[in-house]
């Protein structure tokens, strides 16, 4: 029960501590997007052990007239779940420049009840708690499918953040996540398979 109670409190400092995502009033022609690995956040999950956090750092120039769909697909077996694992939508900021954090959270992945979440700067989504298929304890991997440069996001285009990934098995093969062959691979090779999705639409404010 302690520990549960750490969890969801650690949970609310986080949070809190993204939504003061910052702005910049300089524009920019495209939507970056990059890996931040060693951002402070990244490292208190690691230090508390709690799981796994996919974290990025976030441009999106026009956020007054855009808007951002962020979502988790799950495959079991090579099946993809007829609805997202996690999703998170929003769009027409009051600032014409948006900047801060981005990214999905996993809470202790290999219990049988893990807890997921998504976020962005000044909006998250509620942790919520995932059955898994099989309640065997299995090996996982998991990946950021772009680097520590900045990558332009196409308006429109799905872009692969990253992959979670869990077998019985004790080997995992090196996937090039912008090859959608090697994704196709990975997914009928693996027994479960997280995707980390972002697409970008122009929308203006009504």
């Amino acid at each position: 029960m302690q520990k549960k109670q750490f969890i969801f409190g650690f949970i609310l400092v986080f949070f809190l501590a993204l939504s003061s995502g910052c702005t910049n009033s300089e524009l920019e022609k495209k939507p970056t997007i990059s890996i931040d690995s060693d951002s402070d956040y990244v490292t208190t999950f690691k230090d508390l052990n709690l799981g796994v956090l996919y974290d990025f750092d976030f441009k999106l120039p026009n956020a007054d007239n855009s808007w951002v769909n962020l979502w988790v697909e799950r495959y079991n077996d090579g099946k993809l779940d007829s609805q997202p694992l996690t999703q998170l939508s929003y769009g027409n900021s009051p600032t014409e420049m948006e900047e801060g954090h981005l990214g999905f959270g996993i809470i202790n992945p290999n219990s049988e009840a893990p807890l997921v979440f998504l976020y962005g700067p000044g909006v998250r989504t509620q942790p919520s708690v995932i059955e898994k298929e099989s309640k065997t304890i299995m090996a996982s991997a998991w990946d950021y499918a772009i680097g520590n440069e900045d990558v332009e996001l196409e308006l429109g285009e799905t872009t692969i953040l990253a992959a979670y990934r869990e077998t019985e098995s004790n080997s995992f093969r090196t996937v090039d996540l912008q090859d959608e062959e090697a994704v196709k691979t990975m997914i009928q090779q693996n027994d479960t398979v997280l995707l980390l999705k972002i697409k970008i639409e122009e929308e203006p404010r009504k």
